[in-house]
């Protein structure tokens, strides 16, 4: 039996801290898992400077809330779950996701957990599992699963390569570049087709 596992962040949906740096006018966090491979330095960099701000979870939610989904997201994501299963795998927050997966019509989400304080701020994280996108779909085929892949940023080309088939969908010139092999995409509509036809093979 085959699965699709899709990054959200870039693919289904915007990325939310590129919203958040936007919103709040800081464009220190316009970097994402696109810019920097290191998840953990990455995310100690963003709540070092939500705390110069003085910025927590609310303020991080109420700019979610206003988030739609990519044009044609929902559609494609529909069609596709008439077809197999599909699980969004993605190294973003459940206190960030909820809101997106209604407007989703609430996909299967395997994502972390924010450490909060009692005031809101943002403290820490909890990885679900270490090198979750990984360590989950070789979870999926030792349970029987063939996988397919799909994402925009580093942190998702080990699970691409880890798959039977694996694409790029709107990612970097620079991660295209540096991965040629990988079909990439750009339109919902040639994505869906590409994947039809890797559960075909």
């Amino acid at each position: 039996m085959k699965i699709v596992c899709l990054d959200m962040e870039g693919v289904l949906t915007p990325e939310i801290w590129i919203a958040f740096s936007e919103a709040s006018g800081i464009p220190e966090l316009r970097r994402t898992t696109r810019d920097e491979p290191d998840y953990d330095k990455l995310m100690k960099y963003r709540i070092g400077i939500l705390k110069e701000h003085g910025l927590g979870l609310k303020e991080i939610q109420e700019v979610i809330r206003r988030i739609d989904p990519l044009p044609g997201a929902r559609e494609f994501l529909d069609a596709l779950r008439k077809e197999t299963q599909v699980i969004i795998i993605s190294d973003t927050f459940e206190q960030f996701a909820m809101p997106l997966m209604e407007k989703l019509n609430y996909p299967t989400l395997f994502c972390n957990t924010l450490e909060v304080s009692d005031e809101g701020a943002i403290t820490g994280y909890h990885m679900r599992v270490e090198n979750s996108k990984v360590s989950t779909v070789k979870a999926l085929q030792s349970a029987g699963f063939e996988t397919i892949a799909a994402g925009d940023s580093f942190n998702d080309l080990g699970m691409i390569r880890l798959s039977g088939a694996g694409f790029l969908f709107r990612s970097t010139e620079a991660i295209k570049k540096d991965n040629p092999d990988l079909p990439a995409f750009e339109e919902f509509d040639e994505f869906l087709a590409a994947i039809r036809e890797a559960l075909r093979a």
